[in-house]
């Protein structure tokens, strides 16, 4: 239902429905399983489909080992409480099983699912796998009638049961590390893939490094090409193959030539990734194996192969396929309860930053037609088909991937006699994971496109004193996976060191465009320089902002640079600290996250890690809210859940400290749990760059490269191939933003109204406060189930429209 009125008041009027008990025992009855290849993830969307099931008034069932447990029946099925799903989100794979199934696949077999199903009045069910589980559940679903008829003439149910149970409602969720399935942004499992896949690249590296070595990965993907393109982004990857882009007709001499000439220029190591479907034009497969055995013969370069195999499906999930599971769990289970006789299957996908429903055949036939357009060997349009953000990955890796700038441009390190124009980069704020991919990036599609970089240190205190120097190609070489900024950063902005003083020495250097990468400082600099430009006209350049800042709280954009990195490492550090109390008996943990004023970091941990609450500035709360919380957590730990998780962001009330709320539950929570604190400090901005990070920073840059050599070349005033460029248009002081699934250059003046200048933050609603009542929820909070009316229950879906 894609108006959204009407969408909120159905769930308004299934929730009442629900908490008056006026569903059939059959439409209350759900049924989660997980088949065909695990993912890490799916454990997270089995949990949020169980609570959410329990919590719109459901019987929900755990099925064990996919259609097979479906067609075997008995102990498969499993009635799950509330706990029954606790402590799972962090484990890999699926708890309750998978596996192939042939019995499914005969009309035997779906009879004997059928009537396993029917016994407990289950017609309600969510499948979570890839496109062959999700094509058989919608065949089950079309034969459904057929199957209750014949069940009927055998004896096995009565007339009057097929009645109640007389259709089968059927949603989707894809579980799959390829990311292979047409129809939603991301899948369950291929971001935790990506993370296993960069960890073992960035390990490799350092020993390819110091034995001047050339390592050739091979990574999974038969059909489909994305995790070795988006690794080979991240990883900055010397060559990839993949199935969707196979090499030109003497790809071989090329490949050797590339590395001959990067072994020239000093690089000590090549890494060169192979997706296991990879091809080349003629349709012949291209092997690691093939790969090795050219580089020695030609280039006699010490060459090893690793193949990741299922190292990729395995460890802990990213907190990003926690959130994702959660969050497409919980529509599953809304859909469901949306559905009627007439509503086709559909898949719960991911569209920007907001969970829809797609319809599941429409995914399904668009998804074999990209397999079907590749056999035909019409690359191009499968590249298309894979969509947008397939499309970009490609792109961006085609531009990176040059062995070097252009040949008429002399000098490889961009000195100002050979490129005319210059762009500035710089940080400003705190470091954050992402801004070296992004400067890297930048640096080197800067130079592809004829342009010098001048590399600014610390900031405007670096400017000011002239810390600046041209940044050559080699020098930015391996810059992608090191946290941190390189080229250093503070939060000093323009008008402390004075205006007059910045104008000098950007016309000094001959700045002709500024990209700076940085937090809510950043964006705030460019502000102040748009201001001044009536009086200095050394501002009336173009200038960008890239977001970077693990708070996340710059307007403008619904994602920044180092947020997610900064997301696992909370994540992974609460699993840690949760394990810590494997052998100690009820305990609660206060953990402290950064983020200043902005919630986003402490909502999604609470998320990704199960929190039991968190506690954010945005979202007033007060001591009875706490005492609640309290009572909330006694109650759980009474019913066997033996450990707690509350969060709270670093400013979330001055009054109600961390230290204050660790005490209140100690005080409160005598003789049934005790209780510790924890304030995590910097170590959320440090570690590597997650892959979403690397990959998120070189888009962007590349971006950014692309709109300041336009506008420079809109806005130049002298002679041609001159220096001068002047613009004082608004239009040109931007910033850089992802909204849903959309970049754009937004004026910063058009941003100034929904900016909180003393606080750093925007102040418009962001799109993850949606995902508040759906962290309460999961957690079962005290405050949802004791409301004193129907209409306050309903409430709590009725306001958030896309979980």
């Amino acid at each position: 239902m894609s108006d959204i009125k009407s969408k909120r008041k159905l769930r308004r009027q299934i929730s009442e429905r629900a908490w008056k008990n006026e569903f059939s025992d059959a439409h209350r009855s759900i049924a989660v399983f997980t088949s065909g290849g695990d993912s890490c993830g799916m454990n997270s969307a089995v949990r949020a489909v169980a609570r959410m099931g329990i919590y719109v008034g459901c019987k929900v069932y755990l099925i064990k080992e996919g259609y097979q447990g479906m067609v075997d029946g008995g102990e498969n099925f499993i009635e799950a409480e509330w706990k029954t799903v606790s402590g799972i989100m962090q484990k890999g794979g699926t708890v309750i099983g998978s596996a192939r199934c042939k019995d499914f696949r005969t009309r035997e077999g779906r009879l004997k699912a059928a009537l396993n199903l029917i016994e407990r009045k289950i017609t309600n069910l969510v499948v979570i796998g890839g496109d062959g589980s999700l094509t058989g559940a919608n065949l089950f679903r079309q034969e459904w009638t057929s199957l209750l008829d014949e069940l009927i003439s055998v004896g096995k149910i009565t007339k009057e049961t097929a009645e109640l149970c007389s259709h089968l409602n059927i949603v989707g969720m894809v579980g799959s590390i390829d990311n292979d399935f047409c129809g939603t942004d991301m899948t369950i499992g291929a971001d935790s893939a990506l993370h296993r896949i960069i960890e073992a690249i960035d390990n490799i590296a350092t020993t390819a490094s110091s034995h001047q070595r050339c390592f050739v990965m091979e990574v999974m993907g038969r059909h489909c090409g994305y995790l070795a393109l988006v690794a080979a982004l991240a990883s900055e990857a010397d060559w990839v193959f993949i199935p969707e882009w196979p090499p030109e007709t003497g790809w071989r001499d090329v490949l050797c030539n590339k590395l001959q000439k990067e072994r020239s220029m000093g690089q000590r190591l090549n890494i060169i990734i192979v997706a296991e479907g990879a091809v080349d034009m003629e349709g012949n497969k291209i092997t690691c194996d093939m790969v090795k055995d050219l580089i020695i013969t030609e280039l006699k370069y010490d060459t090893r192969v690793t193949i990741l195999g299922h190292v990729q499906r395995g460890g802990s999930p990213s907190a990003f396929d926690r959130v994702l599971g959660c969050r497409m769990g919980a529509e599953a289970v809304l859909a469901l309860m949306d559905a009627t006789p007439d509503t086709p299957a559909c898949v719960v996908s991911l569209d920007g930053n907001q969970t829809v429903r797609v319809p599941l055949l429409e995914c399904v036939e668009r998804t074999k037609r990209v397999q079907a357009t590749m056999d035909k060997q019409d690359f191009t349009d499968a590249v298309k088909l894979r969509g947008r953000s397939f499309m970009n990955n490609l792109d961006t890796y085609r531009m990176l991937s040059k062995i070097k700038p252009p040949s008429e441009l002399s000098d490889l390190e961009g000195t100002r006699h050979a490129l005319p124009y210059n762009l500035g980069i710089m940080s400003v704020g705190a470091p954050a994971c992402g801004m070296n991919a992004a400067m890297r990036a930048f640096v080197r599609l800067s130079l592809t496109s004829g342009y010098g970089v001048i590399g600014i240190h610390d900031g405007f205190e670096g400017l000011k004193i002239g810390d600046v120097h041209h940044l050559g190609w080699t020098e930015v070489h391996g810059w992608a996976g090191i946290g941190g900024a390189r080229l250093g950063t503070n939060r000093t902005l323009p008008n402390e060191i004075g205006f007059s003083v910045i104008a000098s020495k950007l016309k000094e250097h001959k700045i002709d465009g500024l990209l700076i990468v940085g937090g809510f400082e950043a964006f705030h600099s460019v502000v102040l320089l748009e201001a001044a430009r009536k009086d200095f006209k050394e501002f009336c350049i173009p200038m960008t902002v890239i977001p970077a800042t693990i708070s996340n709280n710059v307007p403008g954009t619904d994602f920044s640079l180092g947020a997610d990195t900064a997301l696992n490492e909370i994540t992974d550090i609460c699993d840690r600290i949760k394990q810590s109390a494997a052998g100690t008996k009820n305990r609660v943990f206060v953990v402290e996250t950064m983020g200043g004023y902005c919630g986003y970091l402490a909502t999604l941990a609470g998320l990704a890690g199960g929190a039991d609450a968190a506690y954010i500035f945005e979202e007033d709360f007060k001591i009875e809210d706490l005492q609640k919380d309290v009572k909330h957590m006694a109650a759980k730990i009474k019913d066997g859940v033996k450990r707690g998780l509350v969060l709270r962001n670093e400013k979330a009330n001055k009054n109600y400290t961390t230290e204050f709320i660790n005490r209140l539950y100690m005080e409160e929570g005598k003789k049934i749990f005790s209780c510790r604190m924890n304030v995590l400090g910097h170590m959320q901005q440090g570690g590597v760059p997650s892959p979403f990070d690397r990959n998120m920073g070189t888009k962007m840059a590349a971006k950014c490269v692309d709109w300041l050599t336009d506008m420079v070349k809109k806005c130049r005033t002298g002679a041609e191939g001159g220096h001068d460029v002047y613009t004082d248009k608004p239009e040109t002081a931007t910033l850089l933003g992802l909204r849903k699934r959309i970049s754009c250059f937004t004026p910063v003046t058009e941003l100034i109204s929904i900016s909180d200048f003393n606080r750093r933050m925007c102040n418009e609603k962001a799109w993850w406060m949606n995902l508040r009542p759906l962290l309460r929820i999961l957690a079962k909070h005290e405050s949802i189930y004791e409301v004193e009316s129907i209409d306050g229950r309903a409430k709590e879906i009725d306001d958030e429209n896309h979980f």
